[in-house]
């Protein structure tokens, strides 16, 4: 399971038009599943983003995370971030979630963070979405579990 986070002043996801999920201050974390993740794979990486230390602490080091600073969560499920881009100029998706296991672990991970507390924002699984969102830095990492 994969997760590219930005850290964001605001984001927004637009389907047909019409916002459907909206942050301000947090993160915009897009989530790509492989096919042999898990709800332990989604644990681990939900734990990752609530705990990776990206936000400024009064000495303006990252130091803080987003459950230290109470900060936002925006969740955007994202097929091409699983993608292999080793060999030729076409991606392989050959190592994806099928649609039935990435939409029900997209929709633990939402779960799971609003168990925590966070206040929660999303896409919608397999739409076709418009992301907005203004990176605050930019501050941008690839994590996987």
């Amino acid at each position: 399971m994969k997760a590219l986070i930005q850290r964001v002043s605001q984001a927004q996801v637009k389907v047909n038009n019409q916002a459907v999920g909206t942050i301000s201050t947090g993160i915009l974390a897009f989530i790509g599943v492989e096919k042999n993740d898990s709800e332990e794979n989604a644990d681990r990486l939900l734990q990752k983003i609530v705990n990776y230390r990206i936000f400024s602490d009064a000495q303006g080091k990252m130091n803080l995370s987003l459950l230290d600073t109470q900060s936002e969560l925006l969740l955007v499920s994202q097929f091409t971030l699983v993608a292999n881009t080793h060999k030729g100029l076409r991606p392989s998706f050959s190592s994806a979630g099928n649609p039935e296991l990435s939409e029900n672990l997209y929709n633990y991970i939402i779960e799971q963070a609003k168990q925590l507390g966070i206040k929660v924002q999303t896409g919608i699984f397999a739409a076709d979405m418009k992301v907005s969102l203004i990176n605050d830095g930019p501050v941008t990492f690839n994590l996987q579990a």
